[in-house]
């Protein structure tokens, strides 16, 4: 049997369960399904049993540091490696939230930036030759998505390193605590902010690893579309099914591949320029009218 193993963080449902349903069926390995909560995750794994599906189940919190490394612990052990990591694991506060700026701050960055950056520490080491790693990002996470033309030449400066980008969104965090982050160019949306940066930090790591001894690992960074899930209060236009074919697409992309690589990956597999743009807004625009 093949000891090739993929994982899917936040998976027991969404976006991500969708992805993992593609990965049991066309990925050669055992496919690992992830939830915060044990019950939900066991409960997705038998509901896929039934659809002759057979995931395997980790619990992962990845706010939780003891968790992640929990995770890494058991996939060195009983594989030995990693092939495919799929970064699904978000949160999106509501438009209609009461929470305070700050406490949106504070939660959004620290599970879809921090946690990711826990998650890639733990996971990176155990990358085999030929991985396939996958964020998912947004059309938030679009550079263009910072206006403020002298804060978007700081994310998307070809030097930028990892500690510099923390420093940026440390930065975002002190300033939505005294109330300025509007005069100094943020934007007031903490989902923006922490999916550039987790766009940004997916390109840093790309560098990185073009410079691995580990032959033809591939990072890529994916916008999925608007999709009908809990994250958009069910109000996106495309199906699970949809939302899923470009992440999975690039998950799988074959060895030695010439393209995608570092790349912003548009929900229609199109590369999207992340730096310079266009957006696509044509094709945001279609789904939308779907």
């Amino acid at each position: 049997m093949s000891n090739r193993v993929a994982v899917v963080t936040g998976s027991n449902k969404g976006i991500g369960l969708e992805i993992l349903k593609n990965l049991c069926s066309q990925f050669d390995g055992a496919v690992i399904l992830t939830s915060r909560d044990e019950k939900r995750g066991q409960e997705a794994v038998n509901g896929l049993k039934k659809e002759n599906l057979n995931p395997v189940f980790h619990q992962l919190d990845v706010n939780n540091e003891e968790s992640v490394k929990s995770l890494a612990s058991f996939i060195k052990t009983k594989y030995g490696g990693l092939d495919i990591l799929v970064n699904n694991a978000a949160i999106a506060f509501p438009r209609d939230t009461k929470e305070p700026f700050t406490v949106q701050v504070e939660e959004t960055l620290k599970t879809n930036y921090f946690s990711l950056k826990s998650v890639c520490k733990e996971l990176y080491p155990l990358l085999r030759p030929h991985a396939r790693v996958v964020t998912l990002t947004s059309l938030a996470g679009h550079s263009h998505m910072i206006e403020n033309l002298d804060l978007r030449k700081k994310f998307t400066d070809p030097n930028l390193t990892e500690e510099t980008l923390d420093g940026l969104l440390l930065e975002f965090k002190k300033l939505a605590k005294d109330g300025s982050y509007a005069e100094k160019g943020w934007p007031g949306s903490a989902y923006v902010v922490s999916k550039v940066g987790a766009s940004a930090l997916s390109r840093i790591h790309h560098k990185r690893f073009l410079s691995d001894p580990r032959e033809d690992i591939v990072i890529n960074h994916v916008h999925p579309g608007w999709v009908d899930t809990d994250l958009s209060n069910h109000k996106g236009p495309l199906t699970l099914a949809e939302g899923a074919a470009a992440p999975t697409y690039a998950a799988l992309l074959p060895k030695n591949c010439d393209s995608p690589k570092g790349e912003m990956i548009w929900f229609n597999k199109e590369i999207c320029d992340w730096v310079n743009g266009p957006v696509l807004w044509d094709h945001f625009t279609a789904q939308m009218k779907k």
